[in-house]
């Protein structure tokens, strides 16, 4: 297998690609050739074909990263053969059948609980209000106050889009827990990346650790650009 040098970067539920600038600029200065994917949050399969869009173009292999339901996209669309490994930030990595609506539908007891508000026209919003405290708690607050402001609808048909042959059974993981996350319980993380058996790394960080913290998001893609390497 060549040398890994291209990255994919795949955003979760109501924000958009431009909160990754930072970890880009971390791995484009490391040499890394790295590709945004602006999935479109309203259903699994189009964020996977948007996904596909992506991976199709590459001229050799790649890490496919996902943060939060971006994970979901990632698990689905990691089965790409241009996917050498899977690098989850924080995000679901659901089984077969599984979706992010039927990984939270049981939230342990005094699990912080999103504030997601009812559907409107079939898609979802954070409570504006509640938005800062539940995702990024570390991101300074002026730039938390405009990703609240900013939100991108998240489609109900993405929120139960359900994967059909996750990829981690069959290509090395890694994963990046994040402490302090107020949308995916930390625990359900480490429960989620044991089950996948990924490589795990954990930080102090908010849901939004890839916009709090790049350069660590940075070196747990370059870690698993490189694992792969040293396993080929």
């Amino acid at each position: 297998m060549a040398t890994i040098r291209n990255i994919v970067l795949v955003h979760g539920g109501f924000v958009d690609g431009s909160g990754w600038q930072g970890v880009h600029e971390h791995l484009t200065a490391d040499g890394y050739r790295v590709a945004v994917v602006q999935n479109p949050t309203q259903s699994l399969a189009g964020d996977v074909a948007a996904t596909h869009q992506i991976l199709d173009s590459l001229d050799g292999p790649a890490v496919l990263v996902g943060h939060s339901y971006g994970g979901v996209v990632i698990t689905e669309a990691g089965n790409h053969p241009n996917v050498a490994a899977l690098a989850y930030i924080t995000a679901f990595a659901p089984d077969k059948g599984e979706s992010v609506s039927s990984l939270i539908a049981d939230p342990p007891p005094g699990a912080p609980v999103p504030p997601i508000l009812p559907p409107r026209d079939g898609f979802l919003f954070l409570d504006r209000d509640k938005f800062a405290a539940s995702f990024a708690a570390d991101v300074p607050e002026k730039l938390a106050a405009f990703m609240a402001d900013s939100q991108v609808p998240w489609g109900v048909e993405a929120l139960e889009g359900a994967v059909s042959e996750p990829a981690w059974p069959t290509k090395p993981s890694w994963y990046l827990v994040a402490a302090d996350d107020r949308m995916i319980p930390p625990p359900a993380q480490r429960a989620m990346s044991e089950r996948a058996g990924a490589t795990v790394s954990e930080t102090p960080g908010s849901h939004a650790v890839y916009v709090s913290r790049p350069a660590v998001v940075a070196a747990v893609i370059a870690q698993a650009a490189q694992g792969v390497d040293r396993q080929a």
